[in-house]
């Protein structure tokens, strides 16, 4: 008997949840009707979703994780970190996608440099070609000093966005 006594105990303490989710009225309802619009961005339903499933109050389902999972087919550390984000950061945070402070890959060319590129694209190729190529622009404005470094796909990309049309070919 003590025993299972000791099973049970071991038991009810891995039910009890770090980050326990209790939803205000208001809350449930801002919930259900982002559901029922269903316009949002797949992720965020999925974490209303979790969310209302998840709540212990009186008018919440109040389900476990693996039910939850089965469920709404998620992964349970989906629902730990809506858990958690609730938790710590708030309710707005977990239906708002997160801003990056800085671009993942900070830009080579800025407007300055861009325009250099785009005076180099459009001026007379080197002697013996008949236009430049990706290539060719590639180690020219290493050389002339505009950037330290720079791809031909860097190079494109900043051309095509300017539609510059006088490079054609990238092989070279």
């Amino acid at each position: 008997m003590a025993a299972t006594t000791e099973a049970m105990m071991a038991a009810k303490a891995i039910s009890v949840k770090r980050y326990v989710v209790r939803l205000s009225g208001e809350e449930r309802e801002r919930l259900e009707a982002l559901i029922r619009k269903g316009k949002s961005p797949a992720q965020r339903l999925v974490k209303a979703r979790i969310l209302l499933k998840a709540d212990i109050s009186r008018a919440g389902e109040g389900w476990s994780d693996s039910r939850i999972v089965k469920a709404l087919e998620t992964s349970l550390s989906m629902v730990y970190r809506v858990r958690k984000q609730l938790v710590e950061e708030g309710f707005e945070a977990v239906l708002s996608r997160k801003q990056r402070a800085a671009p993942a890959v900070a830009r080579i060319f800025d407007g300055e440099k861009e325009a250099r590129l785009i005076a180099l694209a459009c001026s007379k190729p080197p002697t013996g070609r008949a236009r430049w190529t990706l290539r060719l622009l590639e180690n020219k404005v290493v050389e002339l000093g505009i950037v330290d470094r720079a791809s031909d796909s860097t190079i494109g990309r900043t051309l095509k966005k300017t539609r510059s049309s006088r490079i054609v070919d990238s092989a070279g």
